[in-house]
């Protein structure tokens, strides 16, 4: 799609995504009155009503409600102010109807027919919501980006405009608000959501949803429906038995013997896996969940499994039911301390490309465990619209990929470094996920590396203390045109300092021609920020720099 001037986009004009728009042929901009300017309160309106979401000076999404109306070839809007009692300072315009001050251009495409732009909205608010606003912003495609609940740094970094009063778990709530705002495509990121059965709702009320169904979401929701589907059409995965008696399970620990590996079989917030190394750890990982109930209704059943040794990846394929491709490879740390020590966390940091996911060994996961899994859900009725994230051991015996574990949403903070390196219109291609289009669709990637260090509260993964300020995040982000920053778990005190609010609060990432470039301008911003309250993990990446050291 070709474009040129200002855009202006409206939220909650659903004619403006209903019929093809009239593009004045010879005039690219036609003014009403003068420009459209930043400082919305010269229109007698004030700023708690207008809502007014830049990212870009040129293009603006207000709002209260908008209504379109075609005059002179060109779409204008004329603000529908009557229900708030106001009378705006605008012109009439021949028909009587009253203006408001706008340049609009069209954005013609090869028929000659404007192309409506997408109002997008992402559920969640961490740092992975944050990247796939990133990307999405930067997407041809996307209008508008919206996220709920969102968080402050989402907010204050332009990347989305936060909507923190929806309620994400109310399916009606949500579907009011997406036909009241013109919303054309939402992307659900964290699982909780997923499993609650949002999808179902949305899809069922019309609305573009990229994420999977309640009963396809079964597939981390459950880790004993994981294993049984896994069982069931020959993926290959790590041995296992489920119990939901404490002494079956031990007494089956006892014969396998140590290491051996311990799982909540519900939704745990990515700490639901002991990876017990004697016995007594094993015992009490059982305990801790089967008499104790730590996990709660997640720990009820759990997962016994084989130890394997190998190196940990992660693979990701956007599913749109019956068709998959990947992208490309990334590598996180999953232990909290240097040299994979310490208990296991959401993730320390994340790399990409994984150089030990070579193209034949992509090849091979998606033949022999992505696309059995989507033609199994298929067979089974559940059919997979969303991404799949598939947690791999490389065995070190065989060097053969086995299936650790599915998450059914983008990895966290995988997606950081996915979203930082790709280059194709994410909206689009959501999008064609949903609508069963996928076939054919590949996707561009810049060639270098990123990388993101995790920056998490002190005391994290147990308890840690809330808000301790933080400093320097602009001055991190400025260090180089290759950094950004990503909030997951950020909130403004009343000085208008970020303050940390959860365990994993930063995600400092960077691109570079290479890793070592990638780590090297990571690492220099991570030096930057100022937060007594925070640590991070000194190493990420190091097997990729010590396989390739190696290697010359």
């Amino acid at each position: 799609m070709a474009s040129s001037g200002a855009e202006i986009h409206f939220l909650g004009a659903k004619t403006f995504g209903s019929s093809p728009l009239k593009p004045a042929s010879s005039v690219r901009e036609v003014s009403f009155a003068g420009m459209i300017k930043p400082n919305m309160a010269s229109f007698g309106l004030p700023k708690s009503k207008l809502n007014i979401y830049s990212k870009i000076s040129q293009r603006f999404t207000i709002g209260p409600r908008m209504v379109m109306s075609d005059v002179f070839g060109v779409n204008i809007c004329r603000m529908n102010l009557e229900a708030e009692g106001r009378k705006p300072i605008v012109k009439s315009n021949a028909e009587g109807q009253r203006m408001m001050p706008v340049v609009v251009t069209c954005a013609a495409n090869r028929n000659g027919l404007a192309e409506a732009k997408l109002i997008v909205l992402v559920i969640g608010g961490g740092g992975r919501e944050h990247a796939l606003c990133y990307a999405l912003q930067q997407s041809p495609s996307c209008a508008a980006v919206l996220c709920a609940p969102g968080n402050a740094g989402i907010s204050r970094s332009g990347d989305a405009t936060c909507i923190p009063d929806l309620n994400i778990f109310d399916s009606t709530d949500v579907i009011s608000f997406c036909q009241n705002q013109g919303v054309g495509l939402i992307v659900v990121g964290p699982e909780a959501p997923l499993v609650a059965g949002l999808a179902n709702d949305l899809v069922k009320a019309g609305i573009p949803t990229f994420g999977p169904s309640s009963e396809a979401a079964a597939l981390e929701g459950s880790k004993n429906f994981m294993k049984s589907l896994c069982c069931k059409y020959g993926i290959p995965t790590a041995k296992y038995q489920s119990f939901t008696d404490a002494a079956a399970a031990k007494h089956f620990v006892k014969e396998q013997g140590a290491p051996v590996v311990i799982k909540a079989d519900g939704l745990a917030a990515g700490k639901g896996v002991i990876v017990a190394m004697t016995l007594d750890e094993a015992y009490e990982a059982v305990d801790s969940m089967l008499v104790r109930g730590d996990f709660g209704s997640a720990g009820f059943r759990i997962i016994v499994e084989e130890y394997l040794e190998g190196e940990e990846a992660s693979f990701f394929a956007l599913v749109d039911g019956e068709n998959a491709i990947p992208l490309e490879s990334a590598q996180d740390h999953k232990r909290v301390g240097d040299g994979d020590t310490g208990p296991n966390t959401g993730g320390m940091g994340a790399y990409s490309p994984a150089p030990i996911l070579t193209k034949e060994l992509q090849s091979l996961v998606m033949k022999s465990i992505i696309l059995p899994t989507v033609k199994g859900m298929a067979a089974e009725g559940c059919k997979y619209v969303g991404v799949l994230y598939a947690g791999l051991m490389i065995e070190k015996k065989s060097g053969l990929p086995k299936l650790i574990e599915y998450n059914v949403r983008f990895g966290d903070p995988e997606c950081q470094v996915l979203m930082m390196r790709l280059e194709s219109d994410l909206a689009q291609v959501l999008l064609a996920a949903c609508e069963g289009k996928l076939a054919g669709v590949s996707l561009n990637w810049s060639p270098g590396s990123a990388m993101v260090v995790v920056m998490a509260s002190n005391g994290y993964p147990g308890k840690y203390k809330k808000g301790t300020v933080i400093r320097n995040i602009d001055k991190a982000e400025h260090s180089s045109p290759s950094v950004k920053v990503f909030h997951a778990g950020t909130a403004l005190d009343s000085d208008e300092h970020f303050i940390a609010v959860g365990g994993r609060v930063l995600g400092v990432a960077a691109s570079g021609r290479d890793l070592q470039g990638a780590r090297d301008r990571a690492y220099q911003a991570v030096e930057q920020i100022e937060w007594p309250g925070g640590f991070f993990r000194r190493d990420i990446g190091w097997r990729a720099l010590l396989q390739k050291h190696s290697s010359l």
